[in-house]
């Protein structure tokens, strides 16, 4: 039996032939939030929902923004979005004083390493022979940690790192897995993104051990868990460069018909693979590059001809040593770029420190050029780093005909920011308050697919000290495992 199914309670319809039990119930005994004191009627099948009277920043510029406006939400998609909305007996939330908005999406992070947050605050990503990077992020945690997860250690990484970035307002994420040791891992990976119930792309990316099927497994994983397109969980394809035979895991990807996902580092050795496979006309739009660091113009300029998408995950690159962000490049080739947050064990998931990250870093550079007299680019504005975390995202997880914006016809991923608290009023400019003052205290509501996920700043539907103290007893056993000291002050 697997973690989602349980006869003793009430059954949900599985996109995979599965019952899974009731959403809600995650988490098991012990209080979970429920849906009271949510407006009445709101819960009911089929009820519309009317969002009313906040500012809206719809991220379409053919629908526009409203200083005050509202967002009808039927059946699960957006409806209508309008200065003012007639929705009959639609069950209503008041949102003055709230901001309206896309979710946010997150194009890269390792979910399953949520247990390890901080461990490796001060590490980088390779071992560059000096002492004091000894703890790096490769030995350490892909070839010391991860190589104890069991599948168990694996579902509750994945479930609690879901829901504490619904938390935060992040709506959709591809997961980059690279814990695939056995089906059984890649199994509990798929169950604890889907028990966490928001948006989610499958990373399907490496594994060790004689148990790993990488990436041959992915037929399989494929047929029984995606199916259908119907559902809040699609795939995606792992074809590391830095790994003997990822030209199979490129063949297999794309047979499958699946997007190819791979980190490109220049500090990890990938440039002259990545320059060969340039020249070799192998990039397509279903490539999503990761970091893009240290790269060629040439590999940059071939890449951007084939349309392939750019993840970004600046406080990580300035962090860990990947090399400077590539922000400007990706802006000057008209790239399709998004923001990811990558390792939480060095840095945090929260997408307001990604989005400051990013347009501070772009403006410094253009300010310096500006300072020295040189010819400069445009200074990034607010409304394009919140592109970059909701539309730049969607494009880049081919996701963006159902979320990134809300526009009519969309999935209802919708988060209602609190424009009133301590560190925002008064509310002078909406893309200003989100990506300078703005965090994640600040998320008071989330809906994924006009499903309340969060309500009135907290979490619907999880026993979240009861999933906590999982998580604690994963920790404890992974340290122990792997033989690491768990030193809270090193």
């Amino acid at each position: 039996m697997c973690r989602l199914c349980d006869p003793a309670r009430p059954l949900l319809p599985c996109p995979v032939g599965r019952p899974l039990r009731a959403a809600a119930d995650v988490g098991g005994g012990g209080g979970p939030q429920t849906l009271a004191g949510l407006p009445a009627g709101l819960g009911e099948p089929g009820r519309k929902l009317l969002i009313r009277g906040g500012a809206v920043l719809s991220m379409d510029n053919g629908v526009g923004n409203f200083v005050t406006g509202d967002v009808l939400i039927e059946g699960g998609r957006i409806a209508e979005v309008a200065a003012s909305v007639e929705a009959g007996d639609a069950a209503v939330i008041e949102a003055k004083g709230k901001i309206v908005m896309p979710g946010f999406v997150d194009t890269h992070h390792h979910q399953f390493e949520t247990a390890l947050r901080s461990q490796l605050a001060h590490g980088i990503l390779i071992n560059d022979g000096r002492p004091e990077n000894a703890t790096n992020y490769y030995e350490t945690i892909l070839q010391q940690f991860s190589m104890v997860y069991r599948p168990e250690d694996v579902y509750i990484n994945e479930l609690f790192g879901g829901i504490a970035q619904l938390d935060a307002g992040v709506t959709s994420v591809m997961d980059v897995s690279q814990i695939h040791h056995s089906p059984e891992h890649s199994d509990a990976a798929i169950e604890g993104l889907r028990d966490a119930g928001r948006r989610g792309v499958f990373g399907y990316f490496e594994g060790w051990g004689d148990k790993a099927q990488y990436p041959g497994d992915a037929a399989r994983i494929k047929a029984e868990h995606f199916a259908s397109d119907d559902q809040l969980l699609t795939m995606v394809m792992g074809g590391e460069i830095y790994l003997p035979g990822y030209e199979e895991a490129w063949r297999v990807g794309r047979e499958l018909g699946l997007p190819i996902a791979l980190h490109v580092v220049g500090t990890f050795g990938m440039a002259d693979t990545f320059d060969a496979l340039a020249e070799a006309g192998q990039f397509g739009a279903d490539n999503i590059f990761i970091h893009m660091t240290g790269m060629s113009d040439m590999a940059w300029q071939k890449a951007a001809d084939a349309g392939a998408h750019v993840s970004l995950s600046v406080p990580i690159e300035m962090h860990m040593r990947h090399g400077t962000p590539p922000i400007q490049k990706a802006l000057d080739l008209g790239m399709s770029t998004s923001l990811s947050t990558d390792v939480e064990c060095t840095m945090t998931a929260d997408f307001f420190t990604q989005m400051r990250s990013l347009i501070t870093l772009q403006r410094m550079g253009v300010n310096e050029k500006a300072l020295a007299g040189q010819d400069h680019p445009d200074l990034m504005q607010c409304p394009a780093a919140i592109r970059h975390a909701t539309m730049g995202g969607a494009e880049g997880l081919k996701l963006d005909g159902r979320i990134g914006s809300l526009t009519p016809g969309k999935d209802a991923d919708i988060i209602l920011l609190d424009a009133e608290a301590l560190n925002v009023a008064p509310l002078n400019n909406v893309p200003g308050a989100v990506v300078t003052l703005m965090e994640r205290s600040n998320v008071e509501t989330v809906f994924v697919a006009g499903q309340v996920k969060k309500w009135q700043g907290k979490l619907v539907g999880f026993d979240v000290p009861k999933l906590r103290a999982e998580l604690e007893s994963s920790r404890d056993y992974l340290f122990e495992t792997a033989g690491v000291d768990r030193d809270l002050f090193a």
